[in-house]
């Protein structure tokens, strides 16, 4: 099975998602010129789910009633790999914004659609930088549009979550936002991150209760993390929970 999987990857679903991908960047570049708020989300919405259905992998959301529509969340999920990102965008059912690393931004005709769709590059190059970055979260978290953030900043090696950096919990402090856990689990299983095969696995998006803001200031903050990644945590497979240095990190 593994060996047919393999070959239907090369020669069925490689071509049919190289052209997907290069119309769906095109379509958010050109769309997005007229209305990045419709524009900058579903082309890429419809092309995760496209890209999921055509590797055959099946999905399962664990949705949750007190996550209200009209209204703006931090989104926080841990990042088992680069299958990550279809998961959320395609199925989370929430118009949002990434934020994401800037060296993203030099990828060929995906870094120029995420760029005209209104997602957030982070730029620690300098005080002036990372001020220019929460200002323009700052302009993205109102009516209903919310923010997704790995907090881990990167992928991780095995599986495991690593550290949480606190970037995304002081942002929602300060607005005196919800944060919203997510726990991604099959992921990792599906794409490590020294993987070079994608192998076939189902995933799962557990979106867990918002954890509101009781203060303000540092304790609120640390209160954010530990409350975030505890239910992150809880919601992964045995196998996957426990804390892991990543070298990156």
């Amino acid at each position: 099975m593994k060996a047919l999987y393999l070959i239907y990857q090369l020669f069925i679903a490689l071509p049919i998602l190289l052209v997907l991908t290069l119309l769906t960047a095109i379509v958010t570049i050109i769309g997005s010129c007229f209305n990045a708020h419709i524009w900058g989300y579903y082309p890429g919405k419809i092309w995760s789910i496209l890209f999921c259905y055509v590797l055959l992998i099946p999905v399962k959301v664990k949705r949750n009633a007190n996550v209200k529509k009209r209204t703006s969340y931090v989104f926080v999920a841990n990042h088992q790999g680069s299958f990550d990102i279809f998961l959320i965008y395609g199925f989370l059912g929430r118009n949002f914004k990434w934020m994401m690393k800037k060296s993203l931004r030099k990828m060929p005709f995906v870094g120029k659609a995420c760029e005209s769709a209104g997602h957030i590059f982070v730029d620690k190059s300098g005080p002036k930088k990372i001020y220019a970055t929460i200002q323009h979260a700052r302009g993205v978290l109102k009516d209903g549009t919310s923010l997704v953030v790995f907090p881990e900043g990167s992928r991780s090696f095995t599986g495991h979550m690593g550290q949480f950096k606190r970037g995304a919990f002081q942002l929602a402090d300060e607005l005196q936002l919800p944060v919203v856990p997510l726990t991604i689990s099959g992921s990792f299983n599906i794409l490590p991150r020294n993987g070079k095969w994608i192998s076939w696995h189902p995933m799962t998006l557990t979106i867990h209760d918002p954890i509101y803001p009781h203060t303000k200031g540092a304790e609120n903050i640390s209160r954010l993390v530990e409350e975030s990644y505890k239910a992150i945590e809880q919601a992964l497979p045995a196998e996957y929970q426990g804390t892991v240095d990543n070298p990156d990190q």
